[in-house]
C-alpha cells in the first residue's frame, strides 16, 4: 500500500508533464518518423533512434523523451506493412507475421490482415504500458530472480517453437533449426575467441552474420523472386476484400488470444536480449497450440497475425523494465535509448534505481508516452491501411526493383561493404532452396536468432554449476533446478510434445507437393556436407576451448537427423512428402519466368557493384530492369531510376552512410555518392 501511495503523486505529475500541446506535438512527430522508418524493411528502431541522437544533446528532457518514445513505440506497428504486403519481415519482431499475413494479402485480404494486426498492436502496446505502470516499483525482485539457468531455459523454450513450425516431416524442421544455429555460430566464439567456419584471412565472417541480413535473405529474397517469376500483382484477387472494420472484428473475436499473447510479450520482453528476437515465435506457437483447426495456419489464418502482433508491441513495455530499473538494455534500440537519455537536458537523468528515486515522474511520463504513441500510431495505420493495401494490386515487376534496392540498403548498414550484399545473396539463395524443398525457414531463423544466447548461457551455466558441484552435490542441483527452471522445463516439454504431434498439420511453407527424388536428395546431401564440415571445423579447435563444444553438439545432433532423412529418402517412393519440390508442382512450376534468369538480374547487380560501386550499379540495374524485364517506356524507366537514386541518396544522407565501393573506386577519385 505504501508503494501505491508513493506512486500516485508521481503519476499525477507525469500526466501534467505530457498533457502539454508542445509535448504532444513532439510525440506525434516521433510517431510519424517511426511510421516512416518502420515501413522500410530491415531499418527498425535502431536506425530511427540513431537518426535522432544528434538532436538529443541539451534538449528539454520531456520533449526529447516524447520524440524518442513516439518513434520506438510505433516501429513494431508500422513494420507490419512490409510483412503483410510484401512477405518481407519489417524487423526481427515481425517475422512470424509473414507466415499468415502475406498469404492473406495474396488472397486479396490485405486490408483485413493489416487492420487485425494494428488492432492487436494497439491492445498489446496498452497492455505493455499498463504492466509497466504496475510493475515499475515491484518488478525489481522478480527480474533479479532470473540468473543464467533461468535465461538458458527461456532460450530453450524459444527453441521448442521449432516443434510447432517443423512442418510435415518433423526431422527436417529440427535439422533446419540446427543449420540456423550452426550459421549463427560462425565467427569468433564468445568464450575464448576461437574462430568457427571463418578465417582472419577473410575478416568479414569473423564477426559473424548479422540478423538483418539473415532475416531479409531467408524471407524477403525468396518471396521477391517467387512473385517476380509470376509476373503479376501480389494479390491474386482483383478486389482487396474486407476493409479495416472486418480486421478489427477479427481481433475482437479473438480478444482472449490477444490478451494471452500480450502477457507473453510483456514477460519475454522483461528478459534482456531475448524480447524482439523470439517473442513473436512464442506467441505464434501459442496461437497454433490453442486453435482447434490448425490446417489453415501458413495459408492465411488471421489468428496467426493477431498472436504475434499482440506480443511484439507488448514487449516494448516489458523491455523498458530492465532498461529503466537497472540500466540494462533489453534490445539494441533500448541500448541507444539509454545513451540518448544521458544526452538530454544537463545530463541529470540516469536510468537505473536512481531514476526511480529521483525522477519517478519522468519514469511514468515515459510509460504513458508509450501508451499514447501506440494509440496515435495505430489510428494512423488503420486509417491508411485500406489505401496502402492497394499496393498489392500493382504489377509486381514495378515494385521488385524498389524492394530489392531497399533491402540491399538495409543489409549493408552493418559493414557498408560489398560482402554484405554477397551474404544477402547467399542466404537468399539458401532461402529459395529451403522454400522450394519444404524446409522450414521459420525453424531456421529461430535457430539462428537463439544460437548466441543459447551458447552463452549454456557455457556460463556449465562453468558455475561445475564450481557449485565441487562444493557439494546439493548445492549444484539447487543452482541448476530452481523453481522457475522446473516450471519452464515442464512447459517446454509439453510444448515440444504437443508441437511435434501437431506439426503435420502446420504447413510452414504452404502445401508443397512431392516431385522427383533427385533434386531434394541432392539438396539433402549439400546440407549434410555443410553440417559435417561444421562438425570437423569445430572439432579442430583445441580441446581446452569451450568454443568447440556448442557447435560440435549441434552439428552432431543434426548429422543424426540427416542420416535418418537420407535413409528415409532411399527407402521411400518419390510420392512421399519428403520429396516436396515446388518447381514440379504448384505456382512455381507454372511461373512465367524461370528461377535462374530471375536470379541473374540480382547477380548482375552484385557483379556491377563489385566493378563500379553500389550507386552506379544501382542506376544501371534499375533502368535495365524496368526497360527490359518490366517492359516500360524509356521515359518511365528513366524517371523510375532517378526517383530510386534520389531516395537512396536521401536515406544515406539522413543516416550518414556511405555506399559499398567497387573496383572502379580504386583507380579514380569520384565524388560522393559514387566513391
Amino acid at each position: 500500500m505504501d508503494i501505491i501511495m508513493e506512486a500516485l503523486p508521481a503519476l499525477g505529475d507525469a500526466w501534467g508533464l505530457i498533457l502539454q500541446p508542445i509535448v504532444l506535438g513532439y510525440l506525434v512527430l516521433g510517431v510519424l518518423m517511426g511510421l516512416c522508418i518502420g515501413v522500410f524493411p530491415g531499418l527498425g528502431g535502431i536506425a530511427g533512434l540513431s537518426l535522432l541522437l544528434p538532436f538529443m544533446f541539451g534538449m528539454d528532457p520531456i520533449l526529447g523523451l516524447a520524440l524518442m518514445v513516439g518513434m520506438v513505440a510505433v516501429v513494431p506497428t508500422s513494420d507490419t506493412f512490409a510483412s503483410v504486403l510484401m512477405g518481407i519481415p519489417g524487423s526481427s519482431a515481425s517475422q512470424a507475421t509473414v507466415l499468415d499475413g502475406f498469404p492473406m494479402a495474396k488472397r486479396g485480404q490485405a486490408a483485413r490482415a493489416l487492420s487485425a494486426a494494428f488492432a492487436s498492436s494497439l491492445f498489446g502496446g496498452l497492455v505493455g504500458a499498463s504492466f509497466l505502470t504496475i510493475f515499475i516499483l515491484i518488478a525489481r525482485p522478480i527480474v533479479l530472480e532470473f540468473r543464467t539457468p533461468e535465461l538458458l531455459m527461456i532460450t530453450i523454450f524459444g527453441l521448442s517453437m521449432v516443434g510447432i513450425l517443423a512442418g510435415r516431416v518433423a526431422i527436417k524442421g529440427i535439422v533446419a533449426a540446427g543449420l540456423g544455429m550452426l550459421i549463427g555460430t560462425i565467427g569468433e566464439g564468445a568464450s575464448s575467441g576461437d574462430l568457427r567456419m571463418s578465417s582472419y584471412d577473410f575478416p568479414y565472417l569473423a564477426d559473424g552474420l548479422k540478423l538483418v541480413i539473415v532475416g531479409l535473405g531467408i524471407f524477403a529474397i525468396p518471396e521477391i523472386v517467387a512473385l517476380l517469376r509470376q509476373d503479376r500483382a501480389i494479390s491474386q484477387e482483383p478486389q482487396l476484400g474486407g476493409g479495416w472494420l472486418e480486421g478489427v472484428k477479427d481481433w475482437y473475436k479473438n480478444i482472449w488470444l490477444s490478451v494471452r499473447c500480450s502477457i507473453i510479450g510483456v514477460i519475454v520482453g522483461v528478459i534482456p536480449g531475448l524480447g524482439g528476437s523470439v517473442v513473436d515465435w512464442i506467441a505464434y506457437g501459442h496461437a497454433v497450440q490453442t486453435t482447434k483447426d490448425k490446417s489453415n495456419f501458413g495459408k492465411g489464418e488471421v489468428r496467426g497475425v493477431i498472436g504475434p502482433e499482440s506480443s511484439n508491441n507488448a514487449k516494448e513495455g516489458g523491455g523498458l523494465v530492465p532498461t529503466l530499473l537497472f540500466g540494462i538494455p533489453g534490445s539494441g534500440s533500448m541500448a541507444i535509448f539509454i545513451g540518448a537519455i544521458a544526452l538530454l537536458g544537463s545530463g541529470q537523468i540516469e536510468v537505473g534505481p536512481a531514476m526511480l528515486k529521483n525522477n519517478l515522474d519522468i519514469t511514468y511520463s515515459i510509460v504513458w508516452l508509450l501508451a499514447l504513441a501506440n494509440v496515435v500510431g495505430t489510428v494512423i495505420c488503420i486509417a491508411a491501411s485500406g489505401g496502402i493495401a492497394k499496393l498489392t494490386t500493382i504489377r509486381f515487376a514495378l515494385l521488385a526493383p524498389f524492394l530489392f534496392m531497399i533491402i540491399s540498403f538495409a543489409a549493408f548498414q552493418s559493414g557498408q561493404n560489398l560482402m554484405d550484399l554477397v551474404a544477402l545473396f547467399g542466404i537468399g539463395f539458401l532461402g529459395i532452396m529451403m522454400r522450394r524443398f519444404d524446409w522450414s525457414r521459420p525453424a531456421f531463423l529461430i535457430g539462428f536468432v537463439l544460437a548466441n544466447p543459447a551458447e552463452t548461457y549454456a557455457n556460463q551455466a556449465l562453468q558455475i554449476a561445475q564450481s557449485r558441484f565441487r562444493k557439494g552435490f546439493d548445492e549444484g542441483i539447487d543452482y541448476l533446478f530452481t523453481p522457475i527452471v522446473i516450471i519452464l522445463l515442464i512447459i517446454t516439454i509439453i510444448s515440444v510434445v504437443l508441437g511435434l504431434r501437431q506439426a503435420k498439420n502446420i504447413l510452414a511453407e504452404g502445401d508443397v507437393q512431392a516431385g522427383t527424388k533427385r533434386a531434394p536428395f541432392v539438396f539433402m546431401l549439400i546440407v549434410t556436407g555443410y553440417i559435417a564440415y561444421a562438425f570437423y571445423d569445430a572439432a579442430s579447435i583445441p580441446t581446452f576451448s569451450r568454443d568447440r563444444t556448442f557447435p560440435m553438439f549441434v552439428a552432431g545432433v543434426c548429422l543424426v537427423g540427416c542420416a535418418i532423412l537420407i535413409i528415409r529418402m532411399m527407402l521411400k517412393p518419390e510420392t512421399d512428402t519428403i520429396f516436396a519440390d515446388r518447381e514440379l508442382n504448384g505456382e512455381d512450376a507454372e511461373a512465367t519466368h524461370g528461377l535462374w534468369p530471375t536470379l541473374g538480374w540480382f547477380a548482375a547487380l552484385l557483379l556491377l557493384t563489385a566493378l563500379f560501386g553500389f550507386i552506379l550499379a544501382l542506376a544501371v540495374f534499375l533502368f535495365s530492369f524496368m526497360k527490359i524485364r518490366a517492359g516500360v517506356s524509356i521515359l518511365f524507366a528513366a524517371l523510375y531510376t532517378a526517383a530510386g537514386i534520389a531516395f537512396m541518396l536521401a536515406m544515406a544522407s539522413l543516416l550518414n552512410r556511405d555506399f559499398p565501393p567497387g573496383l572502379l573506386q580504386e583507380f579514380t577519385n569520384l565524388p560522393w555518392p559514387m566513391n
